[in-house]
């Protein structure tokens, strides 16, 4: 990691004399720093996500950002009169991050003594800094995607699905079935490469072999017909969650080799590893063709190895594997063989995906 620079997930702004002129308890009327909308709509733009810590009364605080136009940009406010740490904590708790990845800009020095004290990889930044904050490394993600242009609105609905699932009552598989969930495969675009890219290098629970594939790499197999680029994509009543799983495939004359599938961890609990599995499994029963998949243990991807283990791969030898040998195998991989039958449609996810076409054979 030496030399790489952390990027920012999430700016927790300060409100007096930070976001906007004056402080609001006495001034009254403030209004936002000149240009710090396009501050803030700039880091929305390239997926950072923002939040509040103030100590301000909440109702009178949000209401102005309401009228300044801006509230819509924050997650998970905490506006208060407790200390600043715990609301940075707080909101890194529930978003899930690092605090290595939060950064924490106030006007106060003492404040932002506070949190460092507390919370020391927490990145404190000067108000005075406010205007400057798009062009630092740690602000500036290598590409924007299409799913960062809308992690905003992915992480609220995210916010709002998790409340419904702790407000019912009912059975889990009951609770999938209301979230009307529908799983979309298809070939991957030029534009979600990019995205499909990042889910190989930051996906690492759900990712069968800690492979990395690069763009360049990824780029060059979308136009050999041998090999299948498939990007994953969910939604459900909530809104969508964007692209959420790869499926990397190469199409031989009697087995088809999977050679990677990673999925994000955040759609674990939705089944979504064991729902592209059974699509995949149906597919191949139907192409008369029989499934090889790489899997190579880390310290962290035990639980895609129940997915395939539960999905009927093992270690079993069959004749089909002396078929791609010209597939080098990556050290300390195993290749886990299926001979599948065609599989019902998922109870809980609604798929849509075209037929892979038939298996091409390699001259």
């Amino acid at each position: 990691m030496d030399g790489q620079v952390i990027i920012v997930k999430c700016v927790v702004w300060d409100l007096d004399n930070t976001l906007w002129k004056g402080t609001l308890l006495e001034d009254g009327d403030v209004g936002l720093f000149d240009g710090l909308r396009q501050v803030i709509e700039e880091l929305d733009r390239r997926g950072i996500l923002q939040s509040i810590a103030s100590k301000n009364d909440h109702d009178h605080a949000w209401a102005k950002l309401e009228a300044l136009g801006v509230a819509e940009y924050f997650l998970l406010p905490r506006i208060g009169w407790g200390p600043k740490s715990d609301s940075v904590r707080e909101i890194a708790e529930r978003l899930n991050f690092a605090h290595s990845t939060i950064a924490f800009i106030d006007d106060q020095p003492a404040e932002r003594a506070e949190v460092t004290y507390h919370l020391p990889e927490v990145r404190t930044y000067d108000a005075g800094q406010a205007l400057a904050l798009p062009g630092l490394p740690e602000f500036s993600p290598a590409a924007s995607t299409v799913d960062s242009r809308r992690r905003r609105e992915m992480y609220r609905a995210g916010f709002e699905r998790d409340a419904a699932r702790t407000e019912y009552a009912g059975p889990d598989e009951n609770f999938l079935r209301s979230l009307q969930l529908v799983m979309t495969i298809g070939k991957a675009s030029e534009e979600e490469l990019t995205r499909v890219e990042e889910l190989t290098l930051r996906t690492s629970q759900m990712n069968a072999t800690g492979v990395h594939y690069s763009d360049a790499a990824l780029r060059g197999l979308l136009g050999d017909p041998a090999h299948e680029v498939l990007v994953v994509t969910m939604s459900d009543r909530f809104g969508t969650h964007g692209a959420v799983g790869i499926v990397l495939l190469e199409k031989l004359a009697e087995v088809w080799h999977l050679k990677l599938m990673a999925t994000s961890c955040r759609v674990v609990s939705w089944g979504a590893g064991a729902t592209i599995l059974n699509w995949l499994c149906d597919q191949a029963a139907r192409g008369g063709v029989h499934l090889v998949a790489d899997f190579r243990r880390t310290d962290r991807n035990r639980m895609m190895e129940i997915a395939y283990r539960f999905a009927g791969f093992s270690e079993q030898d069959c004749a089909c594997r002396s078929t791609f040998t010209h597939a080098p195998e990556i050290e300390g991989t195993q290749r886990l063989h299926l001979e599948p039958v065609r599989q019902p449609a998922s109870s809980t996810v609604t798929v849509t995906a075209k037929d892979i076409e038939g298996p091409v054979a390699r001259a």
